[in-house]
């Protein structure tokens, strides 16, 4: 059954919902769908609806809601992944593919070593790109909520964001090579349900030695991901599998 992401919370809707923009024409011209067909429909706060479709036009698809259902499928504990802007498409694949395996947030961040830097002007469309990544992605995995791209900042803007996490972590590929093994599991040993959690990546060249002592300055634990070095778009997905095995499968 197609899912679809609406602007509202649950709080705000009585009987019915709205699907507007892009999904209007997928559900007209693409599927071709006709009153009476069924979907479901995802607030911004996370809950799932039933609906039926009741009217279709050019602007909007307008849905009745038969009932609300309580399946939940997000991680237990809330990750933003801030990824160094790295080259080509890699990022739009963190964010693909993060997104399918629970990523809450992506935050791009202009690195010591990062090749790619935005100019102004762009970035609002690689923004709404990005976002819309994370929006099929999430309606493809079944996801409840989309997760949100935030607009690329400098290093010393993330660290201020870091203030508001539980728990801050930064992947090093030095730390793998000098064997160290234990950081990770702390980490996730210290977890609990809807805390948050912020992970750090570097692009290709990796996080300078200036970037990392700074980073755990401001409380981050410094990790390695296993004694093989990841690339910048793997290391990502990487913890993301990890903590949903420490998390929903292992107990």
């Amino acid at each position: 059954m197609q899912r679809y992401f609406i602007a509202e919370e649950k709080s705000n809707l009585e009987s019915n919902v709205q699907i507007i923009g892009d999904d209007v024409h997928h559900i007209s011209r693409v599927l071709r769908m006709q009153p009476g067909f069924k979907v479901i429909c995802c607030t911004k706060d996370g809950y799932e609806a039933l609906c039926e479709i009741a009217e279709i036009t050019n602007d909007y698809v307008n849905c009745f809601i038969l009932e609300w259902m309580t399946v939940n499928r997000e991680l237990p504990v809330n990750i933003s992944i801030a990824s160094g802007l790295p080259k080509g498409d890699k990022l739009e694949w963190i964010i693909q593919k993060g997104t399918e395996l629970g990523a809450s947030s992506f935050i791009p961040f202009n690195a010591a070593r990062s090749i790619v830097k935005l100019e102004p002007k762009k970035v609002g469309k690689k923004l709404d790109r990005w976002q819309k990544i994370a929006k099929e992605a999430s309606e493809q995995s079944y996801r409840n909520k989309v997760p949100n791209v935030l607009e690329p900042v400098q290093f010393n803007e993330l660290l201020k964001q870091a203030i508001s996490y539980d728990v801050k972590i930064v992947a090093y590929e030095e730390s793998a090579k000098q064997g160290e093994k234990q950081n990770l599991a702390k980490a996730f040993e210290s977890l609990k349900e809807g805390e948050s959690v912020l992970a750090v990546f570097g692009p290709e060249g990796g996080l300078t030695e200036q970037e990392v002592a700074k980073l755990e300055e401001h409380g981050f634990l410094i990790c390695s991901f296993g004694p093989r070095i990841l690339r910048t778009e793997t290391a990502p997905l990487y913890l993301l599998s990890a903590v949903s095995y420490y998390l929903e499968l292992s107990r």
